[in-house]
């Protein structure tokens, strides 16, 4: 996948600062861009959670390069895992008068005060990957984290897997997560599996790893674990034993988790399309903006990859 060159743009409080063409920003703390709110006007603002997760560059590449393609100015705010700097970017966004807003919440309830204000103030709303309550956004780009959670239990199922033990290694401060967990539990706990125990990994890596290291050495028969997001899976991934009898499914694709595949580590991941929930999103917006009707949901489907399809997907990771 094409990397795109960035501007980093940095606004501290709400500084409005003009942007020039299609910029973006990536990687810091505080970024902010502003544009006019004049009929048509494509200027987006995009509250990404962090800038560490693959799964959340790939989503900025998309709508990056959907915003150039599409002549909107977009920056994007790393929110840093931190709820209050999410509010914080919004509220900036709506100061430096953005027409657009694309919201990827970690607190779906805590983000609303916020989301809410700005469409007071006339910005329309994308949210991706966690959908919002409704009437808060315009559209919702993502997947039905629920139902991909069955589908991924369900798989399981028909795989004959979800006769022995498992534990989770979850996220427990994303709405998202803590879905695809009930939602997975619930159809093979029914079909006989038996849940030993949950952890929390907090959507960081490093936890994540020192979760699933302890998860294992507490319960050391399970026979699988499943992880809930990218930073979990990438964190079982480094502390789990190839060579070891418990194995993992979980969700989002990464270089290292391919590498589990290979290695007979991991068993399947669901798999999304963050590039594509990234242009889904600008380009709705533009939509939006210039007056269309909005969609309301844009289903971007998953994919469980497994060793049999994991090829197809070796590129986007080189």
């Amino acid at each position: 996948m094409a990397r795109m060159n960035r501007t980093i743009v940095a606004a501290t409080g709400a500084a409005a600062l003009v942007l020039a063409g299609c910029s973006t920003g990536n990687g810091g703390d505080d970024k902010a861009g502003s544009g006019g709110s004049g009929s048509g006007e494509c200027v987006i603002g995009m509250t990404q959670i962090n800038q560490t997760a693959a799964f959340f560059t790939q989503m900025n590449e998309g709508a990056e390069e959907a915003a150039k393609k599409a002549g909107c100015e977009l920056t994007i705010a790393n929110a840093n895992n931190d709820p209050a700097k999410q509010n914080s970017d919004i509220e900036n966004f709506v100061t430096q008068q953005v027409t657009g807003l694309i919201v990827v919440a970690i607190d779906v309830n805590g983000v609303l005060p916020a989301v809410k204000a700005a469409k007071q103030a006339g910005v329309r709303v994308v949210a991706i990957d966690a959908e919002l309550e409704k009437g808060a956004a315009d559209t919702f780009v993502g997947v039905d984290n629920d139902a991909a959670g069955a589908e991924a239990g369900t798989w399981v199922v028909d795989n004959g897997l979800a006769k022995g033990k498992y534990g989770v290694v979850d996220a427990r401060n994303s709405f998202i997560q803590n879905q695809r967990e009930d939602s997975f539990r619930k159809v093979i706990d029914a079909a006989g599996a038996t849940h030993a125990q949950s952890v929390n990994g907090d959507n960081v890596q490093e936890k994540a790893a020192t979760a699933a290291q302890n998860l294992v050495t507490a319960e050391p028969d399970l026979d699988f674990v499943y992880t809930t997001g990218e930073p979990a899976t990438v964190g079982a991934v480094a502390a789990l034993d190839p060579a070891g009898t418990t194995k993992i499914i979980g969700w989002d694709l990464t270089a290292e988790v391919i590498a589990g595949i290979d290695s007979g580590l991991v068993t399947a991941v669901v798999q999304q399309d963050p590039r594509q929930e990234g242009v889904e999103a600008v380009d709705e917006l533009k939509a939006v903006i210039g007056g269309a009707e909005p969609k309301g949901f844009i289903d971007v489907p998953i994919t469980i990859v497994t060793k049999d399809n994991v090829d197809d997907f070796r590129s986007i990771f080189e």
